[in-house]
This record gives C-alpha cells, structure tokens and sequence, in this order.
C-alpha cells in the first residue's frame, strides 16, 4: 500500500517537529482507522522503529502473518507506504506508528533501513526535480506532480455514492423496524445492529455507524426504552433523509450534515480573538481513543465554542486548560449552521484566573438561543446556557 501527499492534518506543524496525537487522529481517513490506529499505537507490536532528523518514521508491525508489516512516513508531505494490502490512506499501520512517535520518547532517531531509505531517497529525488517518477509497492512506475483536481473529484463523488447507498440501507432497516414494532428491537438483540454499523463503515459513513451503534444499545435499558429509542431512530431518518437530499439543503445546514454523516472537514472560518473563559473539560473513553471536550465562552464576542482533543492508547489527550481561567487566543470555527466546534489557534496569553462567571440572562433566552441551534443542527448533544 502506497500514499501520496494527502491526510494533511489541520495546522500541521513545522518541518521536522514532532506531531501531537491530534494532528495524527485527523489524518485518519475514517473513525474506524482511527481506531484500529490507536491499538496500533503502543510499543507491543512494533519493532525495528526510528527516525530521522529530516521527517522520517520507519517501523516493523507484526500483523497475522509471519512477516511484520514495513510502514515508512515522510511527514514532510505527509505520504506514506506500507507493505499491508490496506487501500485507506494513511492505513492503520501509518496511523499506529505515528501515534508511537507523538509520544516522546517511545521512538528513537537512527538511520533508515534499506527497504525504507530507498523509498525516501526517491522521494527526495523526486522534490529535487531529478526524477518525474517515483516506485510503488511492487514497482510499478508512478508519476509525481501536484494533486489533480479532476481526481479529487471523481474520489468525492465515489465515496458520497458509497454514503449514499449506505444511507438508502439504513432507512430500510429503520422502516423494517418500525414496521415489525420497537418491541422486536430488544428479542433481535444488538448484533444485527453492529452489522448494521459495519456497513455502514464500509460505505464510508462512520457518523451513520456511530449513530447505530447508538441505536442498537437502547432496547431494554430500562423503563421508557422505546420512547428513546424511537426519538433516536426519528433522528437517523432525518439525517439520512437530509444526506440523500443535500443539494437542495443551504449550505450551512449541508454542512452540518456532511460532518454528521462522517465526511471530513477542517476548520474553514474567520478565525475569533477573543478573551475564552474555560467552563468545563471531561474526558469520555471511546475503546482505546479518549476523548476530551471542553466548553469556552468568548467575553467579548459572547459565543461558545466546543473544543476536542484526542488522546490514544492511554495517554492522555495533549490539550488541557484549567476549568475557570480566561485565556486570550483565536478559535478558527468549524464548518456548519451552528458552528460550535473550533480549532485552537494562536494562543495571545497565558491562562489567568476568571474575573467571574458569564453574564447570565432570562431562561426564555436560553430556551431561544438552545431553539435556534436545533434548528441549525438538529442532531446536537449539547449546548451551553450562556450563549
């Protein structure tokens, strides 16, 4: 399996320095990579493993075969190659040795081995412009050059095809479901649902996936499960409905739903300076990935922002502010009607201690501000009183 330049993770870091597992986790090409990348990221199952000064990772993965995996990454690109049969880019073997390598300490820097350094030292022709052609994993010639817009195309509209195919399923065993009557939801038992999940993944729409997943653990989780459970499944149909009908949505809403269904997206706004008082931080463990959101209030500006962070294989997620500080900085706002998630930028300060709460106001306020953010993105989980 060979990568090109692509997976660039959002505000990647200077040339050579180390990544934070943050930036490893966005260049996961699903939520399934990134899972299977976080089990990969300890050091139980790698050997052979270094780097170098000039941006290079190397390592041996022992996978179900008697020969480990050779994965190399030039996170100069990024691009990377591996000896797995995988078609996802990065692959988990990628993902997993770069999450070894964000923790310090857990990779050493050497010289690279032949079967590496060969693949590096074409690339570096390549970006000398002495060789307009570079080798795959079986030798195969590969042109090198800028990434073709009519090709990145063509992938986009393969895989909203492979959505959408994935969403026509869903609702037919959503109807199926609600035809046969929500009591069978509890007799069928959650396999039938994680098969549901899984193909879900393999049409690559890991927010459709989670969302059944969901699904699938309500029946029988005490008294009032079918109301749940049928909320949720009114839920999914309004995502999937909103999916298979997306050209005609406005844009903020499509995307709200592109991000839903599990479709990347950077941050992509004007990014907002403003003094953010810290309200909350939690941790929720995902499987081996924990997740860490925390909820800030701009003083000036009076939004809310959703920050998350990532931490793999037990280590926990980098990004950390202490709960009732105000610190000065721009958050870059994801894309989407409500706009509540955003990406960390410049920090102008250092965290000091909060002169005091947020201003409050009436609850019919609340009630309105909470309204207006349903209707600009109807599968919230959470929302912060004082916006």
């Amino acid at each position: 399996m060979l990568g090109s330049n692509g997976g660039q993770p959002p505000n990647p870091p200077e040339r050579g320095a180390r990544w934070t597992v943050d930036q490893v986790l966005a260049t996961a090409p699903d939520a399934a990579s990134r899972k299977a990348g976080t089990r990969l990221g300890t050091a139980g199952p790698w050997s052979g493993t270094g780097a170098s000064g000039a941006g290079a990772v190397w390592g041996l993965c022992k996978g179900s075969g008697s020969r480990p995996y050779q994965t190399v990454v030039d996170v100069s690109g990024p691009a990377y190659k591996c000896s797995c049969p995988s078609r996802k880019f990065p692959c988990k073997h990628a993902l997993g040795l770069l999450l070894l390598w964000a923790a310090e300490g857990e990779v050493g820097t050497g010289e690279a081995p032949e079967w590496a350094g060969e693949w590096l030292a074409g690339r570096a022709r390549r970006a000398a412009g002495q060789a307009g052609e570079g080798e795959g994993e079986e030798g195969t010639a590969r042109r090198s050059g800028p990434a073709d817009p009519e090709a990145a195309r063509r992938r986009t509209e393969r895989r909203a095809a492979r959505i959408s195919a994935g969403a026509t399923e869903l609702e037919r065993r959503l109807a199926d479901l609600v035809r046969g009557g929500l009591a069978g939801a509890e007799r069928s038992g959650y396999a039938l649902w994680e098969e549901t999940a899984a193909r879900m993944v393999d049409a690559q729409a890991p927010g459709l996936a989670a969302r059944v997943r969901e699904l699938g653990a309500l029946p029988g989780t005490g008294p009032g499960w079918p109301v749940r459970l049928l909320e949720e499944c009114a839920l999914t149909h309004l995502l999937d409905s909103a999916w298979l009908g997306i050209e005609r949505l406005p844009e903020p809403l499509a995307a709200t739903v592109r991000t839903r269904v599990g479709v990347p997206a950077g941050a992509a706004g004007a990014p907002v300076r403003d003094r953010w008082l810290v309200l909350a931080q939690y941790d929720t463990p995902e499987g081996k990935l924990t997740t860490r959101r925390i909820w800030v209030y701009g003083r000036e500006s009076g939004r809310a922002a959703l920050l998350l962070s990532f931490g793999a294989a037990g280590r926990a997620p980098r990004l950390a502010l202490p709960v009732g500080a105000e610190i000065e900085a721009e958050l870059t706002p994801y894309p989407g009607g409500a706009q509540l998630r955003a990406e960390p930028g410049e920090r102008l300060g250092m965290p000091v201690p909060a002169v005091g709460p947020p201003p409050g106001g009436p609850v019919a306020a609340a009630l309105d501000a909470y309204g207006r953010a349903l209707r600009d993105d109807p599968w919230l989980d959470g929302w912060t009183a004082g916006r």
